[in-house]
């Protein structure tokens, strides 16, 4: 909750009436900004960048909140996975606060989904990107528990198409981030590396989804396509561009998910 602005209205208004509560209003807004300034560690001559990077952290909370109440109800899982990417984050004391109060914010009704999205578009402006790995946060918290629900489904339709992305391109990230909940649960928690035979081929058709490529695909193609996603997810262009500090580590994890899969595809087709 903007505890500034409630404290500065009732403040304002035990003073002078509806004059005053506006004025409290205003004054607590300010406030409000400012503590979120030194949260997210904003300084002198940043306040573009520092506004881009508080608009991207509290939409990607919110919608994720409103991602996981479209089925009627966050149930005590959703809760969990919403807390273990915060976890991926290493997000503590404030910012958690701030991350957690936004999750909620998107669970009401009146949320206004389109509204936060165009806004955060707006600050995002044509850093592509940004917007991308955008949509990519909110399929990994979707996909976190290897289900996606039809409601969810939907509501990822109307995130991607605000964005700008068309069917065709969420289709095909959903696809790659099955591939990817696949890679992992078959190597299992120990991070083995001799799977059953079953299971290794498996995972080797899946490392081909996470590139977004084919099995027939050939060396130059897969370069180009891991090149590409390195590209996409690489933290420090992320960052640069506005991505809130916090979230560097999910782009690590990721472009160490692409690295993994894509040193496995080199393993097997013999090349460099």
């Amino acid at each position: 909750m903007a505890w500034g602005k409630v404290l500065g209205a009732c403040f304002g208004f035990l003073l002078g009436n509806i004059p005053g509560l506006l004025l409290g209003l205003f004054l607590g807004n300010k406030f409000d900004k400012a503590k979120q300034n030194i949260v997210f560690g904003g300084g002198v001559g940043s306040g573009n960048q520092q506004q881009r990077q508080q608009t991207y952290f509290h939409g990607a909370f919110a919608v994720m909140g409103h991602v996981a109440k479209s089925k009627g109800r966050v149930t005590q899982n959703e809760i969990r996975l919403a807390s273990e990417i915060m976890d991926r984050m290493d997000l503590r004391g404030e910012a958690r606060r701030l991350a957690q109060e936004a999750f909620r914010e998107g669970q009401n009704r009146s949320f206004p989904l389109e509204d936060v999205l165009n806004d955060m578009r707006r600050h995002c402006g044509e850093r592509f990107d940004l917007l991308q790995f955008f949509l990519e946060l909110q399929i990994q918290a979707t996909y976190a528990d290897g289900v996606i629900h039809p409601s969810e489904r939907q509501i990822l339709y109307t995130v991607a198409n605000v964005l700008g992305f068309s069917q065709e391109q969420l289709e095909q990230r959903l696809t790659m981030q099955d591939a990817t909940f696949k890679f992992y649960q078959y190597s299992g928690q120990s991070g083995q590396q001799h799977w059953p035979p079953e299971n290794a081929s498996n995972r080797l058709h899946d490392a081909y989804k996470i590139l977004g490529v084919t099995e027939l695909a050939h060396g130059q193609a897969i370069k180009r396509a891991h090149r590409k996603l390195m590209n996409e997810y690489h933290p420090d262009k992320l960052v640069a561009k506005g991505l809130p500090p916090e979230m560097m580590e999910i782009a690590k994890q990721k472009a160490q998910e692409i690295q993994t899969a894509y040193d496995m595809i080199k393993k097997e087709k013999g090349f460099r």
